[in-house]
């Protein structure tokens, strides 16, 4: 009954989700400064095989209500714009259509933009149409239970005046204090005592592992991977289970210093109860908190590989050859720059930003310099920046269908000609998506590969030289260099193409060399040893020097994307954005 994924207590409307997905105005007028001749109603102006029509219905629209098509939107008056994307069933328009052979008037009532999407979304049966249609949609609270996911009979029932809506509201900090402070007596004591010590318990794990700001209806899909790791340790906590290896990487991502103290006595604590808690951590109090301490390398990717010392924290910082043990000694520190950019004089001026917990505030951001953003876990942060001023920029910079959170307005758009974000998603999905590809460093080197004298002797193209196309590429295995063989109700099996042995090409292309090296071995070489390799050519050698520059030059030219860490992605995309 208290279930938003029970059909007994889910809101009938919108089955539970709080939210209906509905046309918004702001992203059907991708520009309010164009006029309707402009397209400043994409999803009518750009239709490929309606766009004459639709025009033409709003031309007789104009002729109707007296107003001039090359008007800019904003412009128009405000019951105009409501007719136009609403419809008005009083209106008639007369359509008027000659052709060659053909000759069509007749009367219709105006339908508006916004019903006509909304009827031609519900009768397509094509997928990307119901993509491109979704496009232009958002998810806005539901009429009927108003965002709170329950019926109202579920939330006519409260404790202590509190309706179960607005106790998944508070933040885990407050729900705790909530708990820890209701008064029960009598017989409720005698219902709610297990049931109360059982959520205290809970709530408490969550607050000890540093999530204790984030509320207790946050979606799972909004949570940074370190918080989603913390939850789910939170969760191994309140089972109390002993002799269990857990293993963990990186726990401390996303999390402030200030926190950082709750969750190594929270590993303690797991630790405590009789199991094994193996972290993969870069974060300082961790490893000085640690019982045993291995630090690999010396180096990464092919300089890497080794045990350099192994002990405890304070062995591990006396050793010569540890790297990490110099830092956490204090022999090496990252120094502060003496001289900090002056920038180039412009800023970003974000007013009045309220989205979620921001309280009204006003934020100038210079431009030309490296701008931090900082403070403890679920201050605002990624709203001020993600949900606002990515958002926004895109919209207003980029063009695209995208939807900032609430503020008043930003002003310093027009310094800026482009906007990249960079997160830690991932650079491909498939084993063809690589580094090479991602970066576009793959195409100059598949052209140079086209441009030798063996190359053109044989007639090949840069195309010979791709994995992704019929020609080149090794036809049994299409150019992934294994083979999957489907187990059914056991996970599949890959294994090497007994052709072309992994290669991913036929025989014929791997005959042409370069400096003794054919493209797949190119594709084998390290970021490092691509740099060396490629030395004089410039347009190969610069791309390869921003890998190097961000620390990536241990990985493989031909690695697959799908072996990449998020932090790897990341920088990935940082080289990407470079250029």
């Amino acid at each position: 009954m208290f279930s938003f994924n029970s059909p007994y207590g889910a809101c009938e409307t919108c089955d539970g989700l709080g939210s209906l997905l509905e046309f918004d105005e702001d992203l059907l007028v991708n520009d309010p400064e164009l006029s309707l001749v402009d397209g400043c109603i994409e999803a009518w102006a750009g239709s490929k095989s309606n766009g004459f029509w639709f025009m033409a219905t709003l031309k007789s629209l104009s002729d109707s209500l007296k107003f001039k098509m090359n008007t800019p939107w904003k412009d128009l008056p405000e019951k105009t714009r409501q007719t136009i994307l609403y419809g008005d069933k009083k209106i008639k328009i007369e359509y008027d259509f000659r052709g060659a052979n053909s000759h069509y008037e007749f009367t219709k009532e105006y339908e508006g933009v916004i019903p006509n999407l909304q009827r031609r979304y519900k009768e397509t049966k094509s997928d990307s149409m119901r993509q491109w249609f979704e496009s232009y949609m958002t998810n806005h609270p539901c009429p009927s239970c108003k965002g709170k996911r329950l019926k109202r009979e579920s939330l006519s029932v409260k404790v202590h005046n509190v309706p179960v809506d607005e106790f998944t509201s508070y933040s885990i900090e407050k729900a705790l204090n909530f708990v820890q402070n209701l008064k029960v007596t009598g017989a409720e004591e005698i219902i709610a005592k297990p049931i109360l010590k059982e959520i205290h318990q809970r709530l408490s794990f969550l607050n000890d592992v540093g999530v204790g700001y984030l509320t207790l209806e946050r979606s799972a899909g909004s949570l940074s991977g370190g918080e989603a790791q913390r939850i789910r340790l939170a969760t191994q906590i309140g089972s109390r289970l002993m002799g269990v290896l857990y293993i963990l990487d990186e726990p401390s991502i996303g999390l402030h210093q200030r926190d950082n103290t709750k969750l190594v006595s929270t590993l303690k604590n797991l630790r405590d109860l009789g199991n094994t808690v193996l972290v993969v951590e870069h974060d300082q109090e961790t490893m000085e908190e640690s019982d045993w301490l291995i630090d690999m390398g010396p180096g990464a990717g092919v300089h890497g590989g080794s045990i350099v010392c192994a002990g405890t924290p304070a062995e591990v910082s006396k050793h010569k050859n540890s790297l990490t043990g110099k830092y956490l000694s204090g022999r090496l520190k990252v120094p502060i720059p003496a001289k900090l950019r002056e920038g180039n004089g412009s800023k970003l001026q974000i007013i009045g930003a309220k989205e979620n917990n921001l309280k009204n505030i006003d934020v100038n951001i210079p431009l030309g310099k490296l701008v931090v953003i900082t403070g403890v876990s679920g201050s605002g942060k990624s709203t001020l920046i993600n949900d606002i001023l990515y958002n926004a920029a895109a919209h207003k910079v980029m063009k695209m269908k995208t939807l900032a959170g609430k503020h008043k307005t930003i002003k310093g758009f027009e310094n800026i000609d482009k906007i990249i974000n960079i997160d830690q998603s991932p650079i491909g999905r498939t084993p063809r998506s690589n580094p090479a590809t991602y970066t576009g460093l793959f195409t100059p080197i598949r052209e140079m590969f086209a441009g030798l004298e063996e190359a053109k002797l044989r007639g090949y193209g840069p195309g010979r030289f791709s994995f992704n196309v019929s020609g080149g590429r090794c036809e049994t295995c299409e150019g992934d260099g294994i083979l999957k063989i489907e187990m059914h109700f056991l996970p599949d099996v890959y294994v090497t193409c007994e052709v072309c042995k992994g290669k991913r090409y036929n025989q014929e292309t791997l005959e042409v060399r370069y400096k003794g090296k054919n493209i797949f071995d190119v594709l084998e070489m390290t970021v490092e040893d691509a740099n060396q390799f490629f030395e004089n050519i410039p347009i190969v050698k610069r791309k390869l020097e921003t890998l190097l520059e961000v620390g990536l030059g241990y990985i493989r030219l031909g690695q697959p994307a799908t072996t990449f860490f998020r932090r790897r992605s990341s920088k990935n995309q940082t080289r990407n954005g470079t250029f």
